[in-house]
């Protein structure tokens, strides 16, 4: 239920007891409803499965309003601890030097806020964060950008500094239709009013299947549904959400565990 294993999953315990400014349980005062293994077992499965608070203070027989807290208070704990396991931009330039790229954009929804008309992704047409994935041609993440709001094209996200960077060292990169005019290399679009020649055919015919890795990974990532399903917190939170599920993502692919 939390997409850890329970190694990965005491491991993870540890590490947020280590950070924590109190104790969770400081034996003075009003005691946690929950201690913290359950509390880190709500956070997971939040992000995880994104069900509806109630639901998680139905099974944990606790009030709704004690599980906002305990996402609250925990998720940007997740996000500072998982962070080492996150590939910087050094990172990814070093795996990623002379090799092929393959680049892809993503919408991670939301509700649609009052204000924010800036979500709005007219191309899924409905609100939403989007974010860039790099992978090599393994389909082995090796960079995930920060979240833009959904206005932003995936061409805007394709040009942001790091990824700039990042792109400019390998030997080529491989994008889907979207990123065309990047100078990568993309599929043929169909003329206006005409057909692809049995080249131009075969041509993308390979260039999916070479695609098809990095459209897996990102289906990985999206195994947290949190960012496959329209985010219901405060629109405030969202950032350290999205980096605590893209750090869970990671350290639990890390090595070192069996």
């Amino acid at each position: 239920m939390t997409g850890l294993s329970a190694e990965q999953f005491d491991e993870l315990i540890k590490k947020i007891t280590e950070v924590l400014e109190k104790p969770w349980n400081a034996g003075v005062g009003r005691p946690r409803e929950l201690d913290l293994p359950d509390a880190v077992f709500v956070t997971l499965v939040y992000a995880r499965h994104n069900v509806t608070e109630e639901l998680l203070g139905a099974f944990m027989e606790v009030d709704q309003s004690q599980i906002s807290r305990v996402i609250a208070k925990l998720t940007p704990v997740i996000e500072k601890v998982t962070a080492p396991f996150v590939p910087t931009e050094d990172d990814a330039i070093e795996a990623l030097d002379g090799q092929v790229a393959l680049v892809d954009g993503s919408l991670a929804p939301c509700w649609s806020w009052a204000g924010r008309r800036d979500l709005w992704a007219g191309k899924q047409a409905t609100t939403g964060h989007n974010f860039l994935v790099i992978a090599d041609l393994l389909g082995r993440i090796r960079y995930v950008s920060d979240p833009l709001p959904g206005k932003n094209h995936d061409m805007t996200l394709v040009k942001e500094e790091t990824a700039t960077r990042i792109l400019s060292v390998a030997g080529d990169v491989i994008a889907d239709k979207g990123f065309q005019g990047s100078g990568y290399i993309t599929p043929f679009k169909k003329p206006k009013g005409g057909e692809l020649t049995w080249l131009q055919h075969d041509f993308n015919n390979q260039l999916s299947s070479l695609r098809a890795a990095v459209e897996r990974a990102v289906a990985h990532i999206k195994n947290w549904k949190i960012l496959h399903t329209d985010y219901r917190r405060p629109i405030e939170t969202w950032e350290a959400t999205f980096r605590a599920s893209i750090g869970l993502y990671f350290f639990s692919i890390s090595e070192g565990f069996a």
